[in-house]
């Protein structure tokens, strides 16, 4: 799904509730939830002490988290009016050309 899609489609969910998105300090709050739960579920998977769950269903959990987290960052994007796409390409071309070209050890 293409960032744009995914902005596109958190706009449609929200817009039949009044306000449309929830103040920042909330959608804030709501994403640090959504990181504590994506960190527990690492830590079923990878921790020395693993929980005794399905190994399947924790990562059906983490990937529930991941997308819980994805869906706050969208509602801060659009309440403010920030277009991912064109952000994550900004931060893409820093990457690949700029600031961290010869940060990290390549192949």
């Amino acid at each position: 799904m293409s960032l744009e899609k995914f902005q596109k489609d958190t706009d449609q969910w929200t817009e039949q509730f009044k306000p449309q998105y929830w103040p920042p300090h909330e959608v804030l709050a709501q994403m640090t939830e959504e990181l504590w739960e994506i960190s527990r579920e690492i830590n079923h998977l990878h921790w020395v002490k693993k929980k005794r769950e399905n190994l399947e269903q924790i990562k059906q959990n983490l990937w529930q988290e991941l997308a819980d987290l994805l869906f706050a960052i969208s509602c801060m994007a659009n309440s403010h009016d920030i277009d991912l796409k064109k952000e994550w390409d900004k931060m893409m071309e820093e990457k690949r050309y700029k600031r961290d070209n010869n940060r990290f050890e390549k192949k």
